[in-house]
């Protein structure tokens, strides 16, 4: 099996639910566009507040796909 290398792209995920669907909607948004996704990574988190309150969660996910250069 030859060596393999992988690209890794930061996404910023968002979601008025929870961190969790934060990250997961990054991840699915990218599958859109990419193939080969292997790892996920959650690198931050944070929270978009007005009025004193919670209106989005924000999750920054570094997320790994196998490079395959142009042929």
């Amino acid at each position: 099996m030859p060596d393999s290398v992988y690209k890794i792209i930061e996404l910023v995920g968002t979601s008025d639910v929870s961190w969790e669907d934060a990250a997961k909607n990054a991840v699915e948004a990218a599958g859109k566009s990419l193939k080969n996704l292997r790892i996920a990574e959650i690198t931050k988190l944070d929270m978009k507040v007005e009025d004193g309150k919670v209106v989005a969660y924000r999750a920054r996910v570094h997320l790994s796909f196998k490079y395959e250069p142009r042929k």
